[in-house]
């Protein structure tokens, strides 16, 4: 999810201890949405991550599970837009992606990473970036562009936890995803869980067996704790 290191920690501390919700004004509320357009994984990715999440809720229940409301997914962009274009953003992008046809890529899933913070790690699978990923991320990033939002409140998110579990840092991530994780900064991955980082040593450490795989679709998702996929806005289409 992040690579600067300072922001990451800040994120990661935030979503292992829950502190309270930044305050949100009632015009703020739904104004904008913080979503996530991702591409969605084979099953060969899907086996492989929730295989990962298994074994990483083994040694830190505290996690949370790959599932229908933690979305396994190759994030191509974060952004806050305005909810009322929505369905602007939905159109915008369903074009980029109906130009491509991401279900002819294969992609390589090569290691395992975290990001540290204290004792804990935020792990996931590291894909290899290529030229079309970066073509497409940069693509998606215009295409939106018209109808974004600098920044957001917790409302922009999903939360079951009435903002409390929306952190600061996460805000921080999304407001400044087109600076800090576009471009030649981008590291397209799919998260698996959370750890301690004796165990992420441990695990880093064993032998990493490199798996290709193609996408099969991609979505638009409304963001939630933990940087997650976790409401399904919109299904795109890929071209033929």
């Amino acid at each position: 999810m992040f690579r600067h290191a300072k922001l990451a920690a800040a994120f990661l501390v935030g979503s292992l201890v829950i502190a309270s919700s930044p305050t949100t004004s009632h015009a703020d509320e739904n104004s904008t949405t913080a979503i996530d357009i991702a591409l969605e994984p084979d099953a060969t990715m899907l086996q492989r991550a929730k295989a990962a999440n298994t074994r990483l809720l083994g040694t830190f229940p505290k996690g949370f599970a790959l599932d229908e409301s933690h979305h396994p997914h190759v994030t191509i962009l974060q952004q806050f837009v305005r909810t009322a274009d929505l369905d602007k953003v939905y159109a915008a992008v369903d074009k980029v992606m109906s130009d491509e046809k991401p279900a002819d890529w294969k992609l390589t899933a090569n290691k395992y990473y975290y990001i540290p913070d204290a004792e804990f790690g935020l792990a996931g699978i590291v894909v290899e970036p290529t030229p079309d990923l970066i073509r497409l991320q940069r693509e998606v990033i215009d295409a939106v562009a018209p109808f974004t939002e600098k920044t957001g409140t917790a409302a922009a998110f999903m939360s079951t936890e009435q903002g409390r579990d929306i952190q600061s840092s996460l805000i921080d991530y999304v407001s400044n995803f087109e600076s800090i994780a576009a471009g030649e900064k981008f590291n397209p991955h799919v998260t698996i869980g959370v750890a301690t980082q004796a165990y992420l040593k441990g695990m880093l450490a064993e032998p990493f067996e490199a798996f290709t795989f193609s996408p099969t679709g991609a979505s638009v998702y409304q963001l939630g704790t933990f940087g997650t996929a976790r409401k399904k806005l919109k299904d795109l289409h890929f071209g033929p």
